[in-house]
Order: structure tokens, then sequence, then C-alpha cells
């Protein structure tokens, strides 16, 4: 229970800064990479506080050669998850990001889970739903490369993730260092693009944005402690699939939104079937 409670709560931080990001992105008012760096800036702060209240920075060096798999792996789910951001219609974004759920039960059956009957019927309800919305032409093809890779590369991340924080590392010393190498990435593309990161860190929108980023990073990545990563990633995407119709409709005037929702309907009861 804890683990869905801290996974819903820092997946609607999550969605009010997206919305507030793609909009920005949208109208010029913000460089991609800058909207990035911004965000995970503030993670690896609140992050880096939390190590200097408890000191629990805890790496093996066992861990290193998993350590910097993930952490190219990282540096490609941002940068591709940047532009689906900028480019994908918000719920089209949620909704194939859905795909990940039957990815990571994968992996999690490999990593020694064992899937029930009515595990495996609710991915064939979430996978149904997509469908559903894809074959009626539900979801712009816009950004949909970036969406689809980002998904598929979701799945590795966050299986590495919870292996590293399980059997290695702590959470804390995970995010902070893994947030460093990004940062270090994020911040040369923002100077290319020919933009400085840090000159917008501290105007009020820009704040508020990457501020409530870094906020929902806290809980999300805590999460994983609690529970499989299957579990975790099902309520993020169940949660935060709700949101982005939401704000897609609200603020972007995105279509099919009846389609979206019956669409929808199917993915969450999968998700409750998940839950049993």
């Amino acid at each position: 229970m804890i683990g869905l409670l801290l996974t819903m709560s820092g997946t609607l931080l999550d969605e009010i800064s997206l919305s507030i990001g793609k909009w920005k992105i949208n109208n010029s008012q913000e460089n991609l990479y800058t909207y990035g760096f911004l965000n995970i800036f503030w993670a690896f702060i609140f992050f880096s506080v939390i190590v200097l209240i408890n000191g629990n920075f805890v790496f093996s060096l066992a861990s290193i050669p998993l350590f910097l798999i993930l952490a190219f792996l990282e540096i490609l789910q941002t940068y591709s998850s940047l532009h689906a951001i900028a480019e994908a219609d918000r719920s089209a974004f949620a909704f194939i990001l859905t795909l990940t759920i039957p990815l990571v039960l994968t992996a999690d059956y490999f990593l020694g889970y064992q899937l029930s009957t009515t595990t495996l019927i609710g991915v064939c309800f979430i996978v149904f739903g997509i469908i559903v919305l894809l074959v009626n032409h539900g979801i712009n093809k816009k950004g949909i490369k970036y969406v689809i890779f980002s998904t598929i590369n979701a799945s590795i991340t966050i299986s590495i993730y919870k292996y590293l924080i399980t059997y290695y590392n702590s959470v804390e010393a995970q995010q902070i260092l893994t947030n460093l190498v990004l940062m270090i990435v994020i911040l040369a593309l923002a100077y290319k693009a020919g933009e400085n990161p840090f000159r917008l860190m501290f105007k009020k929108g820009y704040f508020i944005q990457s501020f409530l980023v870094g906020v929902a990073g806290v809980p999300l990545g805590f999460a994983y402690l609690f529970a499989p990563a299957s579990v975790i990633i099902s309520v993020k995407r169940g949660s935060g699939l709700m949101w982005s119709i939401i704000s897609g409709r609200a603020y972007f005037k995105e279509s099919h939104i009846i389609l979206k929702l019956i669409s929808c309907a199917f993915v969450l009861i999968g998700f409750f079937m998940l839950a049993l």
C-alpha cells in the first residue's frame, strides 16, 4: 500500500509539471533540453538533501558494470522521452507507455516472480485497450517513434534499477549518481542549443515546473522498494493515464476524448486485475 500511495502522489505532481513544460515548449518559451536539465537538477538536489539528513549513501563497487549500462540507457531514455513529451499528444504518450507493463512483467518473471492467471488476463485487457485506440485512429502518430522507444527502453531501465536498489545500492545513491550523469549530458545539449539553464532556474514559471518534477521523483524513486516493479509501473501508468487524459483535453484540446475514455476503461480493468 505504501508503494502504491507513493506512486500515485508522485505521478500527479509529475503530470502537472509535464503539462506545464509541454505548453512552454510548444509555445517556444522553453528549450527542450533546458526543460530536461531543470527537472533532473531538482531531483538531484532533493535526493542529496535526503542523504545529508539520513546519511544513507550506499554504493557497491560490484554494481559498477550494471550501473554503467543503466546510465547509458537512461541517457537514451531521457533524450527520447524529452522529444516524446514535446512532439506527442499527452494522452497518446501515456497510452503507449502502458505497454511497459507487459514488458516489465516479463522481466519480473525472469527475475523469479510468479505470474498468476489473473495477472495475465489483466495484461490482455491493457493491451486490448491500447489496440482499440490505435485501430480507430485515436492516437496522433506524431512523435510516436520516440514514445515507442521510450516504452521498450523503460522496461529495461526499470528492471535494472529495481535490481540495483534491491541487491547493491541505496535509492539515494542510485538516484544521485544517475542524475549527475544525466545532468552533465543534458547540460551539454542545452548549451549546444544556445541556452543556459541556470539563467532560468529561479524564474517563477520555470521554478514551479521543475521543482514539482523534483518533488515527484522522491516518492517515485522510493516506491520500488515496497512492491515488484510491474505493480509499481502499473499504478504509475494507470494514474498517469487519467491525469494525461484530463490535461490533454483541458489544456491541449486533444480530440477523440470519448474513444480515449473507453480505451482507458479497458486499461483500468487490467490494472485492477493486476492488483488482485
